[in-house]
């Protein structure tokens, strides 16, 4: 069976991107489009703060695109919320055709490979596609209230508090949008929640061999190999499952939950997680790269961890999944 899909006539036109307050102090800063300090974004919630967010974001995307609401066909997206409530709420007035995607952190690369998929075969000319997610907001689905002050354990992660859009379209720009891989789930056994970095290792592994594997591509072809949200303890585990299988990514693997904050200085334990991770970091960082020539060739691979509060206090393991997308950039 195989696992590659193959898009034709699918491009990457623009991005956006919305971060917090300690995003804006990260390493990563200068490359986001909009900084919030205020953690309610204004509102008088968090859980209404996200849907700002994601509003203000998808707002910043279709200006910079120079693109009306009526212009865009399709929005795919969702955030960490139960039912995808920020999502579905920041985008109810646009009247834009929306379908709501959950894949927990994966779910900006998902939406990239439902988009591609309707716009290769000529379904829509164009579609918005986003993702979100709001400390605040995960800390009280997935964990505790804030008021209670638990404390952080060593292989836990920081969920980013942020939002990034983009616009793929049929008309041809200089970032193609070429391969996919859509995850298989993988449960290692894993049941620390705290520890989600090595419940998604096994799901990046299993994507990143059978794209190579079946690609014929060797690692060396590639400027950047991107994670989103292994963080410091999931990356190293890949790693070292990744060169038991004969496959060594070398200087170019990177994961997006080590770059977006300064983890020593931050304090931030194993790095960041959350759907806004990898949706910020390639949507600010590798993207802007990529517009300077810098990245040319890359691969995304998306991770998410499967559980909800309920599966964890039931001692649940926690199945992950990895979707991959690649994107180069080419000369028009």
């Amino acid at each position: 069976m195989k696992s590659i899909l193959r898009f034709s006539g699918v491009y990457l036109a623009e991005t956006a991107t919305t971060v917090g307050k300690k995003e804006s102090e990260g390493p990563l800063s200068d490359f986001f489009d909009s900084h919030e300090e205020d953690v309610y974004f204004g509102t008088d919630s968090f859980e209404k703060a996200e849907s700002e967010m994601v509003r203000r974001t998808l707002n910043i995307l279709l200006g910079k695109a120079n693109k009306k609401p009526e212009d865009i066909s399709l929005i795919l997206g969702g955030d960490l919320l139960n039912q995808c409530v920020a999502t579905s709420f920041a985008v109810s007035k646009s009247q834009i055709p929306f379908l709501g995607l959950y894949g927990a952190c994966s779910t900006i690369i998902e939406s990239a490979i439902v988009a591609s998929s309707f716009i290769n075969g000529g379904l829509v000319d164009n579609a918005a596609i986003l993702a979100s997610s709001h400390f605040c907001t995960a800390e009280r689905q997935y964990r505790f209230p804030l008021e209670y002050g638990s404390q952080k354990t060593p292989t836990s992660q920081n969920t980013v508090t942020g939002c990034g859009s983009y616009l793929l379209q049929n008309e041809q720009t200089s970032f193609r949008v070429r391969e996919a891989v859509v995850g298989k789930i993988v449960d290692n056994g894993i049941k620390d929640a705290n520890n989600m970095g090595a419940a998604m290792a096994t799901a990046a592994v299993d994507t990143i061999l059978r794209y190579f594997n079946e690609s014929g591509a060797k690692p060396d072809d590639f400027d950047m190999i991107a994670t989103g949200d292994l963080g410091i303890e999931g990356h190293e585990i890949s790693l070292e499952l990744l060169k038991r299988c004969g496959l060594n990514l070398g200087q170019n693997y990177t994961d997006c939950g080590m770059l977006i904050y300064d983890i020593q200085k931050q304090d931030m334990q194993a790095g960041a997680s959350g759907c806004a991770c990898m949706a910020t970091v390639f949507g600010g960082y590798l993207f802007k790269r990529m517009k300077r020539n810098e990245l040319r060739n890359v691969l995304l691979i998306g991770t998410g961890a499967l559980l909800n509060r309920n599966s964890t206090l039931q001692n649940e393991s926690i199945p992950s999944i990895a979707h991959l997308i690649h994107i180069v950039r080419e000369e028009i």
